[in-house]
């Protein structure tokens, strides 16, 4: 049972979920708990960082904000104390957690569950700080965006467990932002890979990591809410689900930015020229698009997450002999929208439908990508909202 930041944001909500844990025990579960940070704890402990030294030791900086997991796996551990039940607190590296020297944004390497299983055989919940483990040179390391949903599922994983419990402000995952369109429907089921592709373009209900390690182990992932005792979304494999829609969700996001270079020397290498420093300057780029003109010359579109445009100005300008393209035109004003579902491989025509609905509403498409279970196209920011609730309708998504 995972308990994110808001579900532990107080002692109220601590209490709360204790209760949860003692349900499952009294129900006769070994119950084996991570938590997150107490909710704006971990960010005061950043700032607190960065106001003493802007180039702060890494190693350190992660000492610091370990803290927050580990407050709250004692004060979790004394409200089950509370409820009569046998529990105690684990930091990362107690409970076995390993990972590499990424200060800050470390990988776990491995989980060793021995003691943790022994003392779950004992009776005992153990309450383990997520978003931590122990690197290479015993240092404390923290795993950074989403670490503690890849420290449940690893542990999950380590322990061999039925289910990996994550509860969360949601209560489950929807076919769309409810917030968008009132008729989003909660799903009952979704694959590993369907909830990948949308944790990878926008969902915010998952982080990638985790769903990545919970399809390579095979842990059956359940979001839930902490606030309703309503039943959540399993994330599962393909095979647990009997029939599959065409389409199982749409997502979309906002932290996009466009680049267009104009008139750049259509020629071997050229792309190299252009993504080979950006790769080098840590940015990832999403969609790409080549146009190659008559007099011998291309346009080259691609996307990055807003917060990198800056940083890619500043390397193409370096770049811009190399590249030999004088025009950068940049629009920060876009979004994405992508139509997810493993349905697609057997069902022809999906991504017509999306281009012509989209085309209904007088919506133009600026850039197309597609994989095997995903459709993306890249429009003006200002069409999101209408965009997402047409194409929920058009695949038969809404709620009844």
């Amino acid at each position: 049972m995972k308990f994110g930041g808001t579900s532990v944001a107080d002692l109220d909500r601590i209490r709360n979920a204790a209760g949860r844990v003692q349900r499952e025990v009294a129900a006769g579960h070994e119950v084996a708990v991570v938590v997150s940070a107490m909710s704006g704890v971990t960010n005061q402990l950043v700032e607190w960082c960065a106001a003493l030294s802007p180039l702060h030791d890494a190693r350190e900086y992660d000492a610091v904000v370990a803290t927050g997991e580990q407050v709250t796996s004692g004060l979790m551990a004394i409200a089950l104390q509370s409820l009569g039940v046998e529990a105690r607190s684990w930091t990362g590296w107690q409970a076995g957690v390993q990972t590499d020297g990424a200060h800050g944004k470390a990988r776990i390497a491995s989980v060793d569950g021995g003691l943790l299983l022994a003392a779950m055989a004992a009776g005992q919940v153990p309450v383990v700080a997520g978003f931590q483990g122990l690197g290479p040179e015993q240092r404390i390391t923290t795993l950074g965006r989403g670490g503690s949903d890849t420290s449940a599922v690893a542990l999950a994983a380590a322990l061999r467990a039925d289910r990996c419990d994550i509860y969360t402000d949601v209560d489950g995952v929807y076919t769309t932002d409810p917030r968008i369109t009132a008729r989003a429907r909660k799903l009952d089921k979704i694959a590993y890979e369907e909830m990948l592709e949308l944790a990878s373009v926008g969902a915010k209900v998952l982080q990638t990591r985790s769903v990545e390690l919970a399809m390579k182990e095979r842990v059956r992932v359940q979001v839930l809410s902490s606030f309703a005792d309503v039943p959540g979304t399993l994330v599962v494999d393909e095979d647990e689900i009997v029939e599959q829609a065409m389409v199982s969700g749409i997502a979309y996001s906002r932290d996009e930015a466009k680049i267009t270079l104009r008139h750049v020397p259509d020629r071997p290498g050229v792309a190299a020229a252009i993504f080979g420093p950006l790769s080098e300057a840590q940015v990832n780029v999403d969609m790409i698009v080549q146009n190659v003109s008559a007099d011998g010359t291309t346009d080259m579109t691609f996307t990055v997450s807003r917060t990198d445009l800056p940083r890619v100005r500043a390397v193409l300008a370096e770049h811009r002999e190399a590249i030999g393209s004088n025009t950068v035109l940049t629009d920060p004003d876009v979004a994405k929208i992508s139509v997810v579902g493993v349905g697609m491989r057997s069902h022809a025509g999906v991504a017509n439908i999306m281009f012509s609905t989209l085309a209904g509403k007088g919506i133009n498409i600026q850039v197309i990508s597609t994989s095997e279970i995903k459709v993306s196209v890249l429009i003006a920011a200002e069409y999101t909202e209408l965009a997402v609730r047409a194409l929920h309708t058009a695949y038969g998504l809404d709620a009844a």
